[in-house]
């Protein structure tokens, strides 16, 4: 079984993952408010609306319009072309995410061969070409590139919650899933905000977009530098060796030097390692990581398709412009915030799923039915309380049901299948939205989430061993950190 962390370490590297997410997440959310004008300028620069032959060979992003376009066509009603950009965006989204599906098992796994912090440092190593690409883009290939690169390397939240979870004990697993969760509603309450802000300055003319890239380029290296320095090795197999070789405490800041008459003990801690251990215990799995990961992937295929088609809603109905989206977006990762930092950490991990697919239910079967602004925040009200909760409590329930040298993979798992959902809800979602309108489309999508309350309410179990666990037994505030 694994050493127990102690008090002063876990706080040290919980303030390491903390730190070093929110920098993470704040970069990634730079560019999704410069999405519809980044990719205005490119199209504007390489696929004008009028495309001769005798300017040579179309581009790629004049061949992926030219597609988009067909399929834009196929539809009954007619899309404004205003959309035009919205779905290169969703396909590009879309792109990104079927890749973090792929990688996200292999990043797991190397992070339970080799280590946490070994895997976390060459997933940086990909974000930081990702970004550097992004600031030499002054085309959409070179774009295009650096979104491949980072949707292939991209691995810190999943990292992040391996971490996190091998430092907590059985009582300590949701407040530190919630505690990722929190990272995630502080930045995209003002990560986009910033990189609006740093659109707006333009630093270099062959890519307008460099100051908000560079900035974000900044951001990565020094979480990088950040990491190398600070983050200590927590992979329990990792650290037993570490102790059982002596190592100085410098070494990786978990493991302390061991005397002759401690090394009968770590190395049978070393051979229990083997077999999957939770808290100490050979693993008895209550929940199958199967049905966890179906249930996150039909989760996430209609919510990201909820909210992914939200924009075109808005402007339908409301004739909202994108300011006024960005600040209905603001105002749900507010609400998000302040539910994951008071209520969510108080729930248990089951209970907080049922909370979140339940609000997500109820507020699709509004947003098929609203009229009025006040029901479209009633709705928005409804959607940040299934942000706060839901994938945090799915986090918690798997890595419960994983043992200590095996949770990257598992969690690296269920977030591929999270990716999957997300890289196909959004197309079949508005496909259905513009075939047969809002209300057949929101409709159709509750009832999907419905299907997934029945797995949340009947299907899924509390872990044994955890049953009467809340997050108010352990005592994790600002001061922690």
């Amino acid at each position: 079984m694994a050493a127990p962390v102690d008090p002063a370490t876990r706080k040290r590297v919980l303030r390491v993952v903390f730190i070093s997410l929110l920098l993470d997440l704040v970069s990634f959310t730079f560019i999704l408010p410069l999405f519809p004008s980044l990719l205005s300028y490119y199209r504007d620069l390489e696929a004008p609306t009028q495309f001769s032959s005798t300017n040579g060979s179309p581009s790629i992003l004049a061949r992926i319009l030219t597609y988009l376009n067909a399929y834009k066509a196929s539809f009954a009603r007619p899309i404004d072309s205003r959309y035009d950009i919205v779905l290169l965006g969703g396909a590009l989204g879309s792109l990104f995410s079927i890749l973090q599906a792929l990688a996200s098992p292999i990043i797991g796994t190397m992070s339970d061969r080799y280590g946490r912090r070994t895997a976390l440092l060459t997933s940086m190593a990909g974000n930081i070409l990702s970004v550097l690409l992004w600031v030499c883009a002054t085309d959409f290939r070179t774009f295009l590139l650096s979104r491949i690169v980072g949707g292939l390397s991209e691995g810190n939240v999943q990292l992040a919650i391996a971490i996190a979870t091998d430092i907590s004990d059985e009582k300590q697993r949701s407040s530190t899933m919630a505690l990722v969760g929190i990272c995630f509603s502080i930045s995209f309450t003002f990560g986009p905000a910033l990189g609006a802000w740093l659109s707006t300055i333009n630093s270099v003319k062959a890519n307008p977009f460099a100051t908000a890239a560079g900035f974000s380029l900044f951001l990565i290296v020094t979480e990088t530098i950040y990491l190398y320095l600070c983050l200590p090795e927590t992979l329990p197999s990792k650290v037993a060796s570490a102790k059982l070789n002596g190592a100085p405490a410098a070494t990786n800041g978990l493991t302390k030097p061991t005397t002759r008459s401690a090394t009968n003990a770590i190395q049978a801690e070393l051979l229990s390692s083997e077999t999957p251990h939770v808290g100490g215990k050979t693993v008895r799995r209550t929940n199958s990581h199967f049905l966890l990961n179906f249930t996150h992937l039909a989760f996430i295929l209609f919510f990201s398709g909820m909210e992914f088609s939200l924009p075109f809603m808005t402007y339908d109905l409301f004739g909202y412009t994108s300011a006024k989206n960005g600040r209905l977006l603001g105002y749900m990762g507010l609400v998000a915030s302040l539910l994951q930092g008071g209520v969510t950490r108080r729930l248990s991990p089951l209970l907080s799923v049922r909370v979140g697919v339940v609000s997500c239910l109820l507020a699709l079967l509004l947003l098929a039915r609203i009229n009025t602004i006040g029901g479209l925040y009633a709705a928005t009200t409804l959607l940040a309380v299934t942000t706060a909760t839901v994938v945090t409590g799915l986090n918690a329930l798997s890595s419960f049901e994983a043992g200590e040298n095996e949770r990257g993979g598992k969690l690296g798992n269920l977030r591929s299948w999270g990716q999957l959902g997300r890289g196909v809800g959004p197309l079949l979602f508005t496909s259905v939205y513009w075939w047969a309108g809002r209300e057949v489309a929101y409709t159709i999508g509750g009832m999907g989430v419905l299907a997934v309350s029945m797995i949340a309410f009947f299907g899924l179990k509390t872990p044994l061993g955890t049953e009467g666990k809340r997050v108010k037994d352990v005592k994790l505030d600002a001061g922690e950190l």
